[in-house]
């Protein structure tokens, strides 16, 4: 595994998920080999995932029967930064949450309520079933007050049918009819490194983030400090590059390059 420069020696490894790593379950050739070898030289990573939808546990189990051996506490995903953020806000608050399993844990975990009466916070994630009523409650609190708050920006999310609305949409929805603008904890945000960097105990001198979008991925890991490596598996095709008025370290084929 060669260093992604001659500059400083790699100690961390950021990498997203989809498209890095898997394509939905199917896993892209060289990911297992490359999480097996930080392994097994003890290297600190951590796979970032702006999905909200699952828990760590979850998606370990998805990732190891694809083949690729993460570990649940090597998993860090937009609803567990959502929830860091909040707790270091508002300790001990309350949220209306719309949003799945992945999202209402992490919120749990730090010893948040949920609650429909007068919340600190109204949390928007990633859902497969957005109902008009749960929105209609969340438009009505932001009203009363309570703050605007969403795992992540994107507006549409990959499926085997194809594209679906994600939460991105559905937060344009929501200020569309409160005039309230939620506040992105997950990528591109780079408080999501951050704080990815902060679990770690790492320095973003020392860490590199790999992944498959510009505008998410590689803008968030530029913003925090990092190296960042674009593997041409995912989302932003070779000729888009040139297209951003920024550059990540280096563009390689995949993550089996490096």
């Amino acid at each position: 595994m060669s260093p992604v420069t001659h500059e400083r020696p790699v100690e961390t490894w950021l990498t997203d998920m989809d498209g890095v790593l898997v394509h939905e379950e199917d896993p892209i050739p060289g990911a297992a080999e490359f999480i097996t070898a930080l392994i097994e030289r003890e290297a600190k990573f951590l796979v970032l995932t702006n999905n909200s939808i699952y828990t760590a546990r979850d998606l370990s189990v998805r990732l190891r029967r694809s083949g690729i051996p993460v570990p649940e506490d090597a998993i860090w995903t937009s609803a567990m930064a959502t929830a860091r953020f909040l707790d270091d806000q508002r300790p001990d608050g309350s949220a209306f949450v719309l949003g799945e399993a992945g999202l209402a844990t992490a919120l749990h975990d730090v010893g948040y309520v949920m609650t429909e009466r007068d919340p600190d916070y109204v949390v928007l994630g990633e859902t497969r079933t957005y109902s008009f009523e749960a929105i209609t409650k969340a438009i009505r609190l932001i009203e009363r007050g309570a703050r605007f708050i969403a795992t992540n920006p994107d507006a549409t999310g990959p499926s085997l049918a194809g594209t679906l609305p994600a939460t991105g949409s559905v937060a344009a929805l929501i200020s569309t009819a409160t005039g309230r603008q939620p506040y992105y904890v997950g990528k591109p945000n780079p408080l999501m490194m951050r704080s990815a960097l902060n679990r770690l105990e790492a320095h973003s001198e020392t860490t590199v983030m790999i992944g498959d979008r510009m505008d998410t991925d590689v803008i968030s890991g530029l913003e925090a400090g990092l190296r960042t490596v674009l593997v041409k598996t995912g989302s932003t095709k070779p000729d888009q590059i040139e297209t951003f008025p920024y550059r990540p370290t280096r563009v390689v084929d995949s993550i089996a390059d490096l």
